[in-house]
């Protein structure tokens, strides 16, 4: 007898299940029976709450919630794994789920009894066999689910530190899942921030830093988990190992966040401890020596489950298709959570990344051959050398990252939570880098001179408090935000910037490395600033009847920089920055909204004429826009036209022109539209456009030619589109095809308005996979093929006289994979 529930004997009606299955070659199984109560109605909707874990824990918890009777062979269940079920549906709907790509299925033997066996071939007709069943409940999605496949996420807490449904925040938030982090294999930030429209990435730092530019305004910081990480040069990429999924918050973000550009925002969610035991093992190998191994595992450590861990390991190696270009990455990401009671819990976790890389400026000489009396040049054009070519030395750069945070959670009711958060980051960095220079009058000879960084530190604190309530005022439903930040940045350097000169021929390269530095002929680069940001800020999220959404802020924010070498404070300013925005739901699959958004920008480093600093830049923005959400939230789309407008830009002072003054003003305004989900079943797409126009609007020199100029690397359009299909039918299962397209038009590659851009380009990508489960473990192969036509393009850069990078995009290159999860 295999008893699936305990039951009270006398109180409960009895019912045996005989159960005859025969598979060929195996044999006929014994007979088991399952004792329940009195069936439910099969049309009542239940709330199931049946994470993924083996089957036989997942249909127990399934008979518990829905007394419905189960009958099944254990040898049939024992290695199969299911879905999670989370949210209301009726006892059919829920085990239809959970059955989904198991290869099982059911068929009823009563009101509300069922028998588990083989699902048959699709195309052999049995009577005896449940229909299709339309899950029409209320979806419940888990981001951390492990095996989740969804590409579109109803719900985010980065837009508005709350968790609130994306469908009912007036913002333009897009969330890039893990599935599509999976799909593309993504080991670096820009493989899969680029579906998000409006969105670019450019090779700061020769690639060795996540530069994202959003809305034309470009980003050289992050968040992780909603906290700061501040990017100052050749300081490595994100390690993807633990990231979740990747959230972009579009436009000024200054009330919660303080300091930010204008443009918008990434954050990075890194995966938490579960308290389902996952173990996964995943070796990528591809072009150019690539080498890369990565492990996660996670699950209870405790019986009762008060003590969860998680941890996530990575290495890799690689070389590149340019010359004297290789790295080695290092990263180790343990994570406790301790369940303290049913209302408090705290989670501590590490981070320690290690990298050794060359720094790589791509530099490609520019050419011209004259310029007229405007000061505009006479065909200008790129040095005509292979994408491969280096013109700099082995510039090695050794970085070393280490990361602490504690996050504590206390729930005082239903309504109201306490968050505190701590996090530490302490990263060193050394390096020694061949700088590219002018071009000299042959048009062959490359001026080159050395710069070191003996050491550089950037260590940073942050913590933050938030107290979050829900409560009524008569009609009104709010949602209050009371919350505070402190951000200290540490950052301390000694660094040489050498005047001896080292050539090269951009045409017949010789490398004879980088030659020591003169100590007569040294200039200092050092320096050591410490900058303190202080923030209090307050957000209510009002519901109305109607639909209609408000949500309505404000933040103060204090800081000050000091400058430690000089003794002095620096730069000392303070803001008030307001949030609204306004939010129309007339129909469950539809919402209109708008908002306008103030910003407190970065921190002029420039001086005034009188020795002082400029005062921060600041941003205004205003957007409308509307959402739609079909098929239960798996498809969903944003589409928003916007105008934001960046002040207090630094230009030259024309009295003296070594200083600055704060008069410089630019635009970026344009249309965005952004799709994703899941079309048909197992058919998921996205697909994005982006019309972004730039211009100068301002300078301190009215005869600029800057003014009424486009930002430089920025293309007016932008589109990209990827799909990805899973064979449904039976004899097909487990395979997935995908593909994908980027098109980017031409960019403006000088800082003015000289008559020289980067040609626009388009990129193909592919996918196949396979998946079988093989005893407990799934086992999937996986292999990506990047830039299949081998299109020769720049993916980023600048040019001028005395200095061009024009960053190559990577030729085809092949990534494979083999995937086992248990």
């Amino acid at each position: 007898m295999y008893r699936l529930q305990p039951f009270a004997p006398g109180a409960l009606r009895k019912l045996t299940i005989a159960i005859a299955l025969t598979l060929p070659a195996i044999g006929p199984f014994p007979v088991y029976a399952v004792e329940t109560g009195q069936a439910d109605s099969l049309n009542t909707t239940q709330n199931f709450n049946i994470p993924a874990q083996a089957l036989p824990e997942a249909l127990n918890a399934f008979i518990a919630t829905s007394d419905w009777q189960v009958g099944f062979p254990a040898s049939l269940a024992k290695n199969t794994r299911s879905n999670a079920v989370i949210g209301a549906f009726t006892p059919r709907q829920a085990l239809d789920k959970l059955l989904q790509g198991t290869g099982l299925s059911y068929r009823l033997t009563g009101g509300n009894s069922v028998t588990l066996e083989i699902a048959p071939d699709s195309h052999v007709a049995d009577s005896t066999t449940l229909s299709a069943v339309t899950v029409t409940g209320k979806r419940q999605y888990d981001p951390t689910d492990p095996y989740n496949k969804d590409y579109s996420a109803p719900n985010t807490t980065f837009a508005t530190k709350t968790d609130t449904p994306i469908m009912e925040t007036p913002l333009n938030v897009q969330v890039i899942p893990k599935a599509v982090l999976d799909d593309q294999q993504a080991i670096k930030v820009d493989q899969a921030i680029k579906y998000v429209s409006g969105v670019t990435t450019g090779q700061a730092a020769g690639g060795l830093t996540d530069q994202v530019t959003i809305r034309g305004f470009y980003n050289y910081n992050l968040f992780r988990n909603g906290f700061r990480i501040d990017a100052s040069g050749p300081e490595g990429t994100r390690n993807m190992a633990n990231v979740q999924s990747l959230e972009v918050l579009k436009g000024p973000a200054a009330m919660l966040y303080g300091r930010v550009e204008p443009g918008g925002m990434l954050n990075i969610v890194t995966k938490k401890p579960l308290d389902t035991a996952y173990y996964a093992l995943q070796q990528q190998f591809g072009s150019f020596d690539l080498f890369r191994t990565s492990i996660d595992a996670t699950g209870p450590i405790t019986d009762n489950k008060d003590l969860l861990y998680r941890m996530n390991l990575a290495f890799e190696k690689s070389g590149s298709f340019r010359e004297n270009v290789d790295y080695d990455k290092l990263f180790v990401a343990p994570v406790l959570q301790w369940n303290i009671s049913p209302d408090t819990t705290a989670l501590l976790e590490l981070e320690y990344r290690k990298e050794n890389n060359v720094y790589d400026l791509h530099a490609r000489p520019l050419i011209i051959d004259g310029t007229r009396a405007d000061g505009s040049w006479i065909n200008p054009r790129l040095a005509d050398i292979p994408r491969e070519r280096n013109l700099m030395e082995d510039n090695r750069n050794h970085v070393e990252d280490k990361l602490i945070g504690l996050n504590l959670t206390h729930k005082f009711n239903e309504d109201w939570v306490l968050t505190e958060q701590l996090n530490i980051q302490l990263l060193d960095r050394d390096r020694l880098v061949m700088l590219p220079g002018t071009l000299q009058a042959d048009q062959r000879t490359l001026n080159r001179r050395i710069l070191t960084s003996d050491f550089f530190i950037n260590d940073s604190y942050f913590t933050t408090t938030n107290l979050t309530g829900h409560f009524d005022t008569g009609f009104l439903q709010h949602t209050l935000l009371i919350g505070g930040d402190y951000y200290l940045q540490d950052m301390n350097s000694v660094g040489y910037s050498s005047t001896a000169a080292s050539t090269i021929d951009i045409y017949n390269p010789v490398h004879t490395g980088n030659p020591p530095i003169d100590p007569t002929t040294r200039a200092s680069q050092s320096f050591h600033t410490k900058t303190d940001f202080y923030g209090i800020y307050l957000q209510d999220q009002i519901k109305l009847p109607y639909n209609v959404h408000v949500m309505g802020g404000f933040r103060y924010q204090n800081v000050e920089q000091y400058d430690v070498l000089a003794g002095q404070i620096g730069q000392k300013a303070d803001a008030v920055t307001p949030q609204v925005g306004v939010l129309w739901q007339p129909m469950h699959w539809l919402s209109l909204y708008g908002n306008y958004v103030e910003n407190f920008g970065v921190t002029n480093g420039n001086l005034t004429s009188d020795r002082s600093f400029l005062p921060p830049e600041t941003a205004e923005q205003w957007e409308v826009g509307f959402k739609t959400a079909f098929f239960d939230e798996r498809l969903t789309s944003t589409v928003a036209y916007y105008q934001l407008t960046k002040q207090n830009v630094a230009t030259t002072d024309l009295t003296n022109p070594n200083f600055s003054v704060a008069a410089g003003e630019a635009q970026s305004r344009g249309v965005e539209v952004d799709i994703k989900g899941e079309i048909l079943p197992g058919w998921n797409t996205i697909a994005t456009y982006a019309y972004t126009e730039t211009e100068v609007l301002k300078e301190n020199n009215p005869n600029n030619i800057r003014v009424g100029g486009g930002f430089r690397g920025i293309p007016k359009h932008t589109s990209t589109l990827w799909t990805t299909y899973d064979f449904q039918q039976d004899y097909l299962r487990g395979f997935k095809v995908g593909a994908g397209l980027e098109l980017v038009s031409d960019k403006k590659a000088t800082f003015d308005n000289h008559d020289f851009s980067f040609a626009g380009y388009g990129v193909v990508d592919l996918l196949a996979a396979y998946t079988r489960k093989v005893a407990k473990t799934n086992v999937t192969l996986q292999l990506n093929v990047t830039n299949l036509l081998d299109k020769e393009y720049t993916h980023d850069g600048f040019a001028m006289p005395f200095q061009t990078r024009a960053t190559w995009g990577t030729p085809r290159s092949f990534m494979g994979s083999v995937k086992v999860e248990f």
